[in-house]
């Protein structure tokens, strides 16, 4: 397929999956023929060096809800089509996992690989059901189930920030534990479901109280049955710091877990996406998460300065105006220097897999040489840093607009043996 042929379809694809409210401006980007690739290599269009014209435009690609990718009901690419399964060869974890992982060559670059499950990603439709469970302190928390045959193993799942059932890599997941015969269960973080929460409180990157809370009343309802952990992004963090937090001391039905695509330093992520390309996704998660904060605020007045949630241009800073003073942190850099899971890496006592790419527009990639480092102390963690996949990007496969998704496949692989 030529080049002007694929972004035509490109163009199509967007159209039909998309609302009308982002469908003029994506529209706009299509007919000047910017390719994901020209998106991802910022200095071959020169418009996209332009501030903050280029990158005010380059934002018609997202939801206003984040980077979790939602979706019209109709699929983009034929599903009977797709590519069989294949098992790529596995090296040791302390070298870098380009051989495990072969990135598609028509998805190139870290940011076209984070952007490809926006526009392409189709989503089966499958038997799950929500439960909504109380708190004991007096909120609540929706759980998204799908049930396998009795006994079987059970994946827990945790989505990054502002990811709600409707993320496409949660189906994903959801797909893979389906084939496996496993049962799944998707924890909506706090704020994150179709109503909000009852409390003053929201999510963080550091809460793990909830996830605690959870997993006991899986437990208690069937010791017997093994429990796998995965996240992605934030919610990855959240299950490494869990783990770190209570290190031997965790039930016995808890047999491994993976964190997809962490930004181990919370600090050193946040203000790398307020630098250069990355601050499409720091501007779009503000917005989602601003929205939430003024309608916290109009229920609990006082609750935060409402002038500095309204002067926030970035993520650190709304997380010195709002989530720091909101759960109890001084300020921005004291609530990621507690929250960054990097600090609980050694304590971790289980089997972990850590799968992160070097191109991930959401952190510096120092961050993962410090990770790698601290990992080396500690024979439970298994690491996957490839140099390209982006942020739970991951997409190969040999043929355009037929993708098969590594991390879904190789996260389940690894949580098999911990069976």
């Amino acid at each position: 397929m030529s080049k002007p042929e694929l972004v035509e379809a490109s163009r199509l694809s967007v159209d039909e999956a998309f609302e009308a409210e982002l469908l003029s401006e994506s529209a706009q980007l299509a007919e000047r023929r910017w390719s994901l690739v020209e998106i991802d290599e910022m200095h071959l269009h020169a418009a996209l060096r332009k501030e903050p014209k280029g990158l005010s435009g380059v934002g018609a690609f997202f939801d206003s809800e984040d980077l979790n990718f939602h979706h019209s009901d109709r699929a983009v690419i034929d599903r009977q089509s797709r590519p069989t399964y294949f098992v790529p060869s596995f090296v040791p974890s302390n070298q870098p996992s380009e051989y495990t992982y072969r990135p598609a060559w028509w998805v190139p670059g870290g940011h076209a690989q984070t952007l490809w499950g926006k526009f392409f990603r189709p989503r089966p439709r499958l038997p799950v059901r929500a439960e909504r469970w109380e708190t004991p302190d007096g909120d609540f928390i929706d759980v998204w189930r799908l049930t396998a045959a009795p006994g079987r193993p059970r994946l827990f799942f945790l989505h990054g920030l502002e990811g709600t059932i409707r993320s496409h890599y949660v189906s994903g997941f959801f797909s893979e534990a389906l084939r496996r015969e496993w049962s799944a269960d998707l924890l909506i973080f706090r704020g994150c479901g179709d109503e909000p929460n009852r409390l003053p409180r929201f999510y963080h990157s550091g809460e793990t109280g909830d996830l605690a809370f959870a997993l006991g009343r899986l437990i208690d309802e069937d010791p017997d049955v093994p429990i796998m952990l995965a996240g992605v992004s934030l919610g990855g963090n959240v299950v490494l710091k869990f783990l770190g937090e209570r290190k031997t001391d965790l039930p016995r039905a808890i047999r491994g877990a993976a964190a997809i695509s962490v930004p181990y330093d919370l600090e050193r992520g946040a203000r790398h996406l307020s630098q250069g390309f990355s601050r499409i996704y720091d501007r779009h998660f503000l917005k989602s998460l601003r929205q939430k904060a003024r309608a916290k605020l109009a229920r609990f007045p006082g609750l935060f300065d409402s002038g500095a949630l309204e002067r926030a241009a970035t993520i650190y800073e709304f997380d010195d105006a709002v989530t720091a003073p909101i759960h109890g942190f001084v300020d921005a850099h004291d609530y990621y220097s507690r929250s960054s899971s990097v600090h609980w890496l050694r304590g971790i006592a289980r089997p972990t897999l850590l799968l992160s790419s070097y191109d991930d527009p959401f952190l510096p990639s120092a961050v993962l040489d410090d990770v790698r480092a601290r990992a080396d102390e500690n024979v439970n963690l298994t690491l996957e840093f490839t140099r390209r996949g982006g942020h739970v990007g991951f997409v190969a496969g040999q043929l355009p607009l037929l993708p098969w998704y590594y991390a879904e496949w190789r996260v389940c692989e690894f949580l098999a043996t911990t069976l």
